[in-house]
């Protein structure tokens, strides 16, 4: 059956193309938080559901999607609210990780990850703000993009931090994703000149296993050869833990400003972890600290537009490890969830666009290695793994 996975909150809806384009004759599932003409969503959370009327249309992206020749087949489970980097949902179930069933399959956009990770679709819609789309991706094992901030038009897409939101998308095939950004993006007519690999030694560092780290290794020296300059960098001068710090204040105070009124107004039912968070957020002020993270914000905006450009590929982990078991106790997720945003949020902080590989171990765990090129630099991207194709290990 088509949800034996639990990917779907509404496995049956289809819409056809509405037009031919590059995405003929293919299929794709979308994140619930994606306005569908009709349609309620739910947002991951039943009282989400009962407070909102069902979208008059849909959302741009959407429509994008059917114009350019891909029908929709299903809408997919998310996190509550999108807060969340696990995908396990109190009210409607943890989506079944098809490559490591007793594992989590990341979030929050879980049911996305899961629709195209078990090919019951060609590709998957979600968002990213803090590592929605790329986690996932990473610990099922497939490709997953999010594209440079404020690229593709968020208009009917429930927000969380729109300074950090964007739209990711999520495939088997970086063809899949490739042709996706031709759709969505602006037309880019820059060419592919990477010349300099950036190895961040302090996002090295955070990876938990020897094994991980190899294989990685191997995959990135397969992928640039003797054709590139590599330099080892400290990319945080502060610590990869101050940046992410950061991160979630900033991330935090805006998501309350977002869902605060609505939070307050009908005292809806989160998990734990979920309710904990939106908790913690409330109570952020706009005070020195707070100020001091937008500073970094900018600083960190700054470095690294001025260390990539447009021929810099920043090369980092996707991930500290490969996907944890489901059922852990809060502190694990807490613990594994900060040591995962200190890589995350470097993509987050800066805007810029970066691209997660699959790849598996020796012992047969999906782990992901991450490319970020500069600003805008989202179709170059695309276009220059595309071209290394044939260097890819699995």
């Amino acid at each position: 059956m088509k949800n034996d996975l639990n990917a779907f909150i509404d496995a049956d809806i289809t819409i056809e193309a509405t037009q031919k384009g590059v995405l003929d004759d293919t299929t794709f599932a979308v994140k619930d938080v994606f306005a569908i003409k009709q349609h309620k969503n739910a947002a991951g959370n039943p009282d989400w559901l009962k407070t909102h009327d069902a979208a008059t249309s849909n959302a741009y992206v959407i429509d994008q999607l059917l114009n350019s020749g891909a029908t929709l087949t299903g809408i997919t489970h998310t996190d509550e609210l999108m807060y969340s980097l696990n995908g396990e949902n109190i009210h409607y179930g943890t989506p079944v990780n098809p490559r490591y069933p007793n594992c989590i399959p990341g979030g929050s956009s879980s049911g996305s990850a899961v629709a195209a990770a078990s090919r019951i679709v060609d590709f998957a819609i979600g968002t990213d703000t803090g590592g929605s789309t790329r986690i996932p991706a990473c610990y099922c094992g497939i490709y997953g993009f999010r594209p440079s901030h404020g690229t593709i038009d968020m208009a009917g897409i429930i927000p969380l931090a729109p300074s950090f939101d964007t739209v990711g998308w999520m495939s088997e095939k970086i063809e899949t994703l490739s042709k996706i950004a031709n759709v969505l993006l602006p037309i880019d007519h820059s060419s592919n000149h990477f010349q300099t690999i950036y190895l961040a030694e302090d996002a090295w560092q955070l990876i938990e296993e020897n094994a991980t780290k190899t294989v990685l290794q191997k995959q990135l020296s397969s992928l640039i050869q003797d054709h590139f300059t590599v330099k080892t960098i400290t990319l945080a001068d502060e610590s990869l833990a101050a940046w992410s710090k950061s991160f979630r204040l900033l991330q935090g105070r805006e998501i309350w400003q977002t869902h605060g009124e609505w939070i307050t107004k009908e005292n809806p039912t989160f998990g734990t972890d979920i309710a904990d968070r939106f908790q913690w957020a409330s109570t952020i002020k706009e005070d020195d600290t707070w100020q001091q993270a937008k500073q970094l914000h900018r600083s960190i905006q700054q470095k690294l537009d001025n260390l990539l450009n447009k021929n810099g590929l920043l090369v980092i982990p996707t991930t500290p490890g490969s996907a944890p078991e489901i059922g852990r106790s809060l502190v694990d997720v807490e613990n594994t969830r900060t040591r995962t945003m200190q890589l995350s949020c470097i993509a987050g902080l800066s805007g810029l666009p970066q691209l997660t590989i699959p790849i598996t171990t020796e012992d047969g765990k999906a782990v992901g290695l991450s490319m970020i090129a500069g600003r805008n630099q989202d179709l170059a991207l695309l276009q220059w793994l595309l071209e290394r194709k044939h260097l890819l290990m699995n």
